[in-house]
């Protein structure tokens, strides 16, 4: 080890705090080129319904329902690109390890707001393909199963875990 490098966390590494950001960010990039793809793929197929001839079928409360989901698909494309803008801008000037936190906070704002996208998205389809209210609760289902997926299971397993031997369990990556 050397004399700048400090343990961290309870998984004994040994890096600097220049280290640990550098290792957090290519994490986190990693994710986001995971969602951000998923995102942009669905943001596009959003941006077309509208041209469809079966759009002017749709009832104001579909229409309504529309607009929210394109407003949310683009809230959440924002949140899931604004972490590379925030390191281009900040780039060099030495503030990575606070790039990498609000880089990460935005990407569970991003997560959040995807979970409302796809809720939204879901209901309007589901809407337009039964045309009843068992649209509202497959909706709710899946809802239900993202929450558990993307945010109940981890907080589980971060509950579960336990740090050796009284050390503090370190925050998050």
């Amino acid at each position: 080890m050397t004399p700048t490098a400090e343990p961290s966390g309870d998984r004994g590494r040994h890096e600097t705090p220049e280290e640990r950001a550098d290792r957090r960010w290519t994490d986190l990039l990693q994710e986001l080129r995971v969602a951000q793809t998923g995102v942009q793929i669905l943001f596009g197929f959003l941006l077309a319904v509208v041209f469809q001839s079966r759009f002017a079928e749709l009832s104001d409360t579909d229409r309504n329902i529309y607009v929210v989901t394109v407003m949310l698909g683009s809230a959440t494309a924002a949140a899931l690109i604004g972490p590379v803008s925030y390191h281009r801008l900040l780039t060099g000037r030495r503030l990575k390890p606070q790039t990498v936190v609000w880089a990460s906070r935005m990407t569970v704002l991003g997560l959040v707001l995807l979970f409302c996208t796809m809720c939204s998205t879901l209901l309007l389809i589901l809407r337009v393909a039964l045309h009843n209210s068992l649209a509202l609760w497959l909706v709710g289902g899946m809802a239900v199963w993202f929450l558990a997926c993307w945010f109940a299971f981890p907080v589980r397993a971060l509950a579960r875990s336990s740090p050796p031997d009284g050390e503090e369990r370190p925050g998050p990556e």
